[in-house]
């Protein structure tokens, strides 16, 4: 059998070693370290805004201290994207708050501005006014972020923009991850840039930033001995993770480059593919890392599905996946609420996601090519 083309793999860049050597040969194996402060201030200096960031174990840590630091408490309501991955929705709760969630709309495949302030409106009338939003740039994908911005603003709701998937990418000029009130990294093992496991909370101020990093470290008082009035977590990123991560940012740019190529290599693949269409930015104003490339399959105008693009793909040992099932329809959340006509449904029965990695080959490249032509 052919080598195993994953959807997207772990790219080293060559220098994380180095980092990591240096964390053992001045034994800085901990939660803290000068990994922990080069890789904060990488990521600092690279989103800009003036953001600072705090280093934590994972993305879903960050949305969770996102939420602790927004004031979310029990029986509170959080307006949160569907269409994602359950990640941005399960810190909710852990919170014992209670998810609403939002379709998409057809252009960027995020939340839809105009069901989330249908849904606030509603909430308000019913007494139970949101306490914050969670938006998605899924895919790498920006989101119609101005709009929810300011819908976020008029209501006096907290935003926090979930930007996993979408180091590197931009709308107008700004990074994504910098337009909430907080913003969520992650360097999962499947990501832009990876720390094996990580993530990051993006914040407005250095007041935000050491909050984050006091619940991160078990909320230790200041004091000889071990107190603690607050409620802490075990949330911060070592010393050696973030080592990983300071090699990874020099290769940051190459691996949103490369990814933006294997998204050209679709576009030029189904051209000409009646009832095939790849997930494209709306216009210049948006600037996906393209993580992952998508495309959306119109059975009856293709003459094959998208899972028979799927099983042609795995034949080969070709991995490839179809888009996220919406939480609004998952086991776990069947009792939240939902605000939408059902675009997000569309997507998860029709779309698929191709392999992406900034590692490919081109001989990787041309089986799948070969793989794809055999189905078009």
């Amino acid at each position: 059998m052919n080598s195993k083309i994953w959807l997207s793999s772990p790219h080293m860049g060559g220098t994380e070693q180095k980092y990591i050597n240096e964390a053992f040969q001045e034994n800085w194996i901990a939660p803290l370290g000068p990994n922990v402060t080069g890789f904060e201030n990488d990521l600092e200096n690279y989103l800009g805004e003036n953001k600072k960031v705090a280093a934590l174990s994972s993305g879903t840590a960050a949305i969770h201290l996102a939420l602790v630091l927004a004031g979310v408490l029990y029986n509170d309501e959080v307006l949160c994207q569907s269409f994602t991955f359950s990640a941005s929705a399960n810190p909710i709760a852990y919170q014992r708050a209670i998810p609403v969630f939002v379709d998409s709309e057809e252009e960027t495949w995020n939340m839809c501005p105009i069901h989330l302030e249908k849904a606030i409106q509603d909430r308000i009338v019913k007494g139970k006014k949101p306490k914050a939003i969670i938006v998605v740039h899924l895919y790498g994908m920006p989101a119609k972020i101005d709009e929810i911005q300011a819908i976020a603003k008029k209501y006096e709701i907290i935003l926090i923009e979930d930007a996993a998937e979408a180091l590197g990418s931009s709308y107008k000029g700004q990074k994504c991850g910098t337009f909430g009130d907080y913003g969520i990294l992650s360097f999962n093992g499947n990501k832009i840039i990876t720390t094996s496991g990580g993530g990051a909370l993006v914040c407005k101020n250095e007041e935000e930033k050491n909050k984050a990093i006091f619940l991160a470290t078990q909320a230790r008082d200041d004091a000889p001995h071990y107190q603690h009035s607050h409620i802490g977590y075990n949330y911060r990123m070592s010393n050696i993770v973030a080592g990983i991560g300071r090699g990874q940012m020099e290769v940051l740019d190459e691996h949103v480059s490369l990814r933006q190529v294997m998204h050209r290599f679709y576009n030029e693949i189904f051209k000409d593919t009646a009832g095939v269409t790849v997930f494209n930015e709306l216009n210049e104003s948006y600037v996906s890392n393209h993580w992952l490339s998508c495309v959306l399959v119109d059975e009856e105008k293709a003459g094959f599905s998208r899972e028979g693009i799927r099983l042609v793909l795995l034949k080969d040992n070709i991995e490839s996946r179809p888009l996220w099932k919406p939480m609004h329809l998952q086991p776990v959340f069947t009792t939240s609420g939902f605000y939408g006509s059902g675009y997000c449904e569309k997507l998860f029965n029709t779309g698929l996601c191709l392999p992406s990695g900034s590692n490919l080959t081109e001989v990787d490249k041309e089986r799948i090519r070969i793989a794809l032509n055999n189905i078009i």
